[in-house]
């Protein structure tokens, strides 16, 4: 490989880990391997903290974590660096939204996570929102809501999944997160490798020196990597991670 790869930055669903949550023993091993030739490994992830931490500790010490798109940065001893909030004005309409079209749907806030299984209790503007998202599985309604926010200057919009839909403030995304996570550690961008599926990778994948997109990514992500790995069912992780090693 041309490029020196100082960091690799992974996602978790669909990349570092299988459809059942799980890391598997060739991904973790070569995950120690790049650390152990001095290389950072940063967890880039659309989960909040508490739904990354415990492999984040089983990957053993890393420089910093991205969590929920960027909305939350923590440096390798779990202590908060960044914290990047929705305007509650744009909750309030996201919540508008889902009751008047009856969506599932899903947030981190900093008072914690709420979903249709675990309703919050209080008012939209009494919780400090991080992310908003929705997972619609009709499609027409998925491209009416998608107008909508896409049309709002203030909101960054991804996915995680092709039926999702990702809120986040606009500008806070996993490339945004890594830009500062490289400053910090007197790096540049070109010396990132990033990994991931879904759309909110894509900002990553394509500011990153080496973008990778799984073998399982959503066409769009493959299209714009500059290499497509195995899947996560065939540890494509690992196998990337192999070809940065042996350089």
């Amino acid at each position: 490989m041309e490029k020196d790869i100082k960091l690799i930055a992974l996602d978790l669903d669909g990349t570092l880990v299988s459809h059942e949550g799980e890391v598997s023993e060739a991904n973790e091993q070569a995950v120690k391997k790049a650390k152990e030739a001095g290389i950072h490994v940063v967890l880039s992830t659309g989960r909040s903290l508490s739904r990354c931490r415990d492999i984040a500790e089983s990957l053993g010490s890393s420089s910093y974590i991205v969590t929920i798109n960027g909305g939350e940065i923590y440096d390798h001893d779990f202590n908060l660096v960044e914290r990047n909030r929705l305007d509650r004005k744009h909750v309030r309409r996201l919540w508008e939204l889902k009751k008047e079209h009856g969506l599932y749907f899903w947030s981190s806030t900093v008072q914690g996570l709420f979903n249709e299984v675990e309703p919050f209790d209080n008012e939209v503007e009494d919780y400090d929102w991080l992310k908003f998202g929705f997972d619609i599985q009709d499609d027409d309604v998925r491209e009416v809501i998608l107008q909508e926010l896409n049309a709002n200057e203030h909101l960054e919009v991804t996915n995680s999944s092709p039926t999702n839909i990702e809120i986040n403030p606009v500008g806070v995304n996993k490339a945004a997160a890594l830009k500062k996570v490289t400053k910090l550690l007197d790096l540049s961008m070109d010396e990132i490798m990033a990994v991931g599926d879904s759309m909110n990778d894509l900002a990553m994948i394509r500011e990153a020196g080496f973008g990778v997109a799984m073998g399982n990514a959503q066409d769009v992500v493959k299209e714009q990597a500059d290499y497509v790995t195995g899947s996560n069912k065939e540890d494509g992780v690992a196998q990337v991670i192999h070809k940065v090693l042996e350089g």
